[in-house]
């Protein structure tokens, strides 16, 4: 089943609400159709794992919190397997401390909402998420060093031919570091070009999600130099 394709009208875009409060449901449902997207939403994960048989959402909004698995164990299931990891998620949780934040990104969500929340904005987050996983049709595949091969079309990337799964974040991260070979890009740049000034994003998540790239890449993972103090590059 193929990752959905990027597509203009709000209409064609599917969100998967995932949360054992009903009213919680009710409301981003409400909320996010009146805005123009179709919504479907699962109070446990048993209902939303048999959904994704059938079919694969443009984004997810997945609560933390739920009475037959954890929402990070969801979340770590899709970005592992190659069918769902090019998914964007959302984390919706009651959960507010920093190391819950952190796991979740690290896992590879794309943004996280704690509650109480404004359903304005979670729907305003719905559309910047879903702006960033849009892909210019004008973007060529890129080759780096012989063997690594980045297409930002397919979302695809390959190490001597063979098909690499990426989690989104580490997909994003490694075009961002390709488009400028050889040049040096700051942890803070790196945040910036993926969340922008969303400030609980630490640095450390650049690092973890970096480690995670070089042992996905396996040979190609040398390509991925850090310069102490600076952040990191990709050497051609």
């Amino acid at each position: 089943m193929a990752k959905p394709t990027s597509v203009s009208k709000e209409s064609d875009r599917l969100i998967a609400i995932v949360d054992d409060e009903p009213d919680i449901c009710e409301l981003l449902s409400l909320h996010l159709t009146k805005a123009g997207f179709r919504v479907e939403t699962f109070l446990n994960g048993a209902s939303f794992y048999q959904f994704l048989e059938r079919q694969v959402p443009h984004l997810i909004i997945l609560d933390l919190m739920l009475p037959d698995v954890d929402g990070l164990d969801i979340c770590r299931f899709l970005k592992q397997n190659p069918q769902f990891a090019g998914i964007p998620i959302i984390m919706l949780t009651a959960r507010s401390e920093e190391a819950d934040r952190v796991s979740g990104l690290e896992l590879g969500a794309d943004d996280y909402v704690t509650k109480p929340f404004s359903p304005r904005e979670v729907v305003a987050r719905v559309r910047t998420v879903l702006r960033r996983h849009q892909t210019p049709v004008t973007e060529q595949p890129i080759t780096i060093g012989g063997i690594l091969t980045i297409d930002p079309q397919r979302h695809e990337v390959r190490v001597a031919g063979e098909k690499i799964a990426l989690t989104t974040t580490e997909f994003r991260i490694l075009s961002i570091l390709a488009r400028r070979p050889n040049w040096v890009f700051t942890r803070n740049q790196i945040l910036n070009e993926l969340w922008g000034d969303q400030k609980w994003v630490i640095d450390r998540t650049i690092d973890v999600h970096i480690s995670k790239l070089r042992a996905k890449l396996g040979k190609a993972g040398r390509l991925l130099q850090n310069v102490r103090g600076v952040g990191y590059k990709i050497e051609t």
